[in-house]
């Protein structure tokens, strides 16, 4: 039985989902065009794809000198982030809570899309749990507590009303696709985008998916439910040695200092 964010954060198939999070989040302009303009993520993607996953399982699983060590991090990789609005741009805050709340909304989305994929529907006790531990994520830095939406209900108006809000513009594609499609790709990139590519574009909503350029039909939806299914069958029963690696290593390699 799942027993909150602890007892899921730590799977490693979650991984899957970090494409779909990434685009749900750079399709908010507040947070999309600050990422064009301060982030090097295309260019150096494990790099920060560890820097994120280090965060999350220290908030979760460290100790208090390590949610420090994150915390502190995090925030002087934001202090560039910023722009005051002028005519090129309505501008951008990386400390502003209205952004920290959708990347935190779509880090407990994007997550409880992937485990049920694999493992099926959480039943109502636990997904009340997972939602709350969630909150976590971002109060850890500066997102106030009241932001949260205050239940499940609540935060399923937030992001019906949110989705129905995005747009891909020219700058946020344009991540997007050097994220996706990497000029001059090194090996593992060449084999493992195109995999990445279309589990992102089965994960997200049509609507982005298209906004992207994501090509897909009906013909890719039953491959993606297929696989979908293979993993359901073959991803819970690896070693839980296997399944947790990410959290091990990312905790592993984080220094209190």
């Amino acid at each position: 039985m799942v027993r909150g964010l602890a007892d899921m954060g730590a799977e490693g198939v979650l991984l899957a989902g970090a494409g779909r999070a990434i685009l749900l989040q750079i399709a908010n302009p507040a947070v999309g065009h600050g990422v064009a303009e301060h982030s090097n993520f295309a260019e150096r993607p494990l790099d920060r794809l560890r820097a994120t996953l280090t965060y999350v399982y220290a908030v979760v699983y460290g100790t208090e000198e390590q949610v420090a060590a994150v915390r502190r991090r995090v925030n002087r990789a934001h202090g560039p982030v910023r722009r005051k609005p002028d005519a090129g741009s309505a501008g951008y805050n990386a400390f502003d809570a209205q952004s920290q709340l959708w990347v935190v909304a779509t880090l407990y989305d994007t997550a409880v899309t992937v485990y049920e994929r694999v493992y099926g529907a959480l039943d109502d006790d636990a997904a009340d749990l997972m939602y709350r531990d969630y909150a976590r994520l971002g109060t850890a830095l500066q997102l106030p507590a009241e932001l949260w939406p205050a239940d499940r209900k609540a935060f399923g108006s937030y992001w019906k009303t949110s989705l129905e809000g995005l747009e891909a513009d020219d700058v946020t594609s344009r991540v997007a696709r050097s994220l996706l499609y990497p000029e001059d790709p090194l090996l593992w990139q060449r084999l493992a985008m195109p995999l990445a590519r279309f589990i992102t574009a089965g994960l997200l909503p049509d609507k982005l998916r298209r906004g992207f350029g994501l090509p897909w039909s009906e013909r890719h939806g039953r491959w993606f439910d297929r696989t979908m299914r293979w993993s359901a069958m073959v991803y819970p029963r690896l070693p839980r040695r296997v399944r947790h690696w990410p959290k091990n290593y990312c905790l592993g390699r984080l220094s209190p200092a």
